[in-house]
Parts: structure tokens; C-alpha cells; sequence
């Protein structure tokens, strides 16, 4: 992954991280809704910007897109997808190799 993509998602993360963490500050039902909500997003975001397609998987008998996964697909393969993205993002090249 190059330093200027790495950038590019830490920029949009750090967005609306700020937001999410206003909303945890709040002690109201609609607060934590919003902050939940918030929180997915950023997910949806990892895994739309960093996995580059999706091998083996159909959904409504078609290949499944990085879209239809997020949208349609098990959420333990969605998380398992997340998982891996941040995992890249935070290993250096050295790192990834072990």
C-alpha cells in the first residue's frame, strides 16, 4: 500500500471519527445511535477502500462486487474482510512478511 493512499483513508477516517467521538461524548439514546452509525460507516469505508474484489462468493447467483458484499453478504465475511484491511494498514512491509 503506498503512503499516499494510507493518507487518503486516514483523512476521510479521521473525519468522521471526530464526529463519532462527539456523539460517544453525549449520554442521550440518539447520541449512541449516531455514534453506532458512525462507526459502521468508517467500517463500510475500510473494506470499500481497501479490498480489491471478492473471489468465490455469489450472491443472487452473480459473482459478488466489494459493494454487493458489504450490502448483501455474511456479516462474518464482512468483518473477516475489515479485519484484513486494517491488518494491512497498520503493518509495515517487514511486518506482513512474518
Amino acid at each position: 500500500m503506498s503512503f499516499g493512499r494510507r493518507l487518503e483513508l486516514m483523512r476521510r477516517i479521521r473525519d468522521l471519527s471526530s464526529k463519532a467521538e462527539f456523539f460517544e461524548a453525549g449520554n442521550t439514546e440518539q447520541s449512541r445511535i449516531e455514534a453506532g452509525v458512525l462507526a459502521a460507516e468508517i467500517d463500510r469505508l475500510y473494506v470499500q477502500w481497501g479490498l480489491g474484489g471478492v473471489r468465490g462468493l455469489e450472491l443472487d447467483g452473480q459473482p459478488a462486487t466489494v459493494e454487493q458484499l458489504i450490502e448483501k453478504g455474511p456479516e462474518d465475511l464482512f468483518r473477516e474482510a475489515l479485519a484484513a484491511v486494517k491488518a494491512e494498514c497498520g503493518l509495515g512491509e517487514q511486518e506482513r512478511k512474518n
